[in-house]
C-alpha cells in the first residue's frame, strides 16, 4: 500500500474536524486514558469528518472499539502489539501499523504483519519522555532496507524543514503531532506541512 507523505496524529475529534478540511488526507486519532463512551463519540466524528474529505482514519491502540465501530485502520504501539488480537484484526479487514524503536521491536512488528512501520522518535521531542535516544536520518535508511517494500513512517520531533533529510533517508511518510498543535497557528502549519510533503510526493512519482 502506499501512504500519504503527511501524517497527521491529533488527540481529538475536534482537531481532525479544524485541520483535516485543509487538505489532510492521514490522520491518527490517538486518544489517552478516557471513558469508552467518550471514544465511541470522538471515533465517530472523526470517522464523519473524514470520510467527507477523503481522509484516511487511524484509530490508535483501541483495536476492539475500532472494530466494532466500523473503522479500516488501527495503530498499534509494541505494548498494546502484545495485548492484540492481531489475527481478529486482520479477518476483520483493517489494515495495521506498528510502532518499533529498535531492532527486537522492529522484529516483533514485522511478525505481524502491519501494512506500515513507524520508526521513532527521529529527532528529539517534547511530546512525551522517551527511553530511546533520538534515532537520527541513519536509522532511517537502514529501517527501509529492513523494512523492504513496506511504507515506512518517520516519527519524533519533525517539521518542514527537516523533510528534505527525512525522505532522502528514505521515509515514506511524515508523523507530525507537537509541530501543529503547539503551533501559534495550525492551520497556516497544516497547510505548510501539506505543500511541502506534496512537492515531496510529486518528486516522488517523477523519479
Amino acid at each position: 500500500m502506499k501512504l500519504d507523505p503527511f501524517y497527521l496524529i491529533v488527540d481529538s475529534a475536534a482537531w481532525i474536524d479544524r485541520l483535516v478540511p485543509l487538505g489532510v488526507k492521514l490522520v491518527q486519532l490517538r486518544i489517552k486514558d478516557k471513558p469508552e463512551p467518550i471514544l465511541r463519540d470522538e471515533i465517530r466524528v472523526a470517522k464523519t469528518v473524514c470520510r467527507a474529505h477523503g481522509c484516511q482514519l487511524v484509530i490508535n491502540d483501541y483495536w476492539q472499539i475500532a472494530i466494532e465501530e466500523g473503522c479500516d485502520f488501527v495503530h498499534l504501539g509494541q505494548e498494546d502489539l502484545a495485548d492484540a488480537n492481531v489475527a481478529l484484526i486482520k479477518a476483520a479487514g483493517l489494515k495495521l501499523g506498528v510502532s518499533s524503536h529498535d531492532h527486537a521491536e522492529l522484529k516483533t512488528a514485522l511478525a505481524a504483519g502491519p501494512d506500515y512501520v513507524a520508526l521513532g522518535p527521529v529527532f528529539p521531542t517534547i511530546l512525551k519522555k522517551m527511553k530511546w535516544q533520538p534515532q537520527g536520518l541513519d536509522r532511517i535508511a537502514e529501517w527501509k532496507r529492513l523494512v523492504g517494500g513496506l511504507p515506512l513512517v518517520a516519527i519524533g520531533g519533525l517539521t518542514p524543514e527537516r523533510l528534505d533529510g527525512v525522505f532522502g533517508a528514505g521515509a515514506d511518510s511524515a508523523a507530525v503531532v507537537t509541530d501543529i498543535i503547539t503551533s501559534a497557528a495550525p492551520e497556516s502549519r497544516t497547510r505548510e506541512w501539506i505543500e511541502r510533503t506534496r512537492d515531496y510526493a510529486l518528486k516522488s512519482d517523477a523519479a
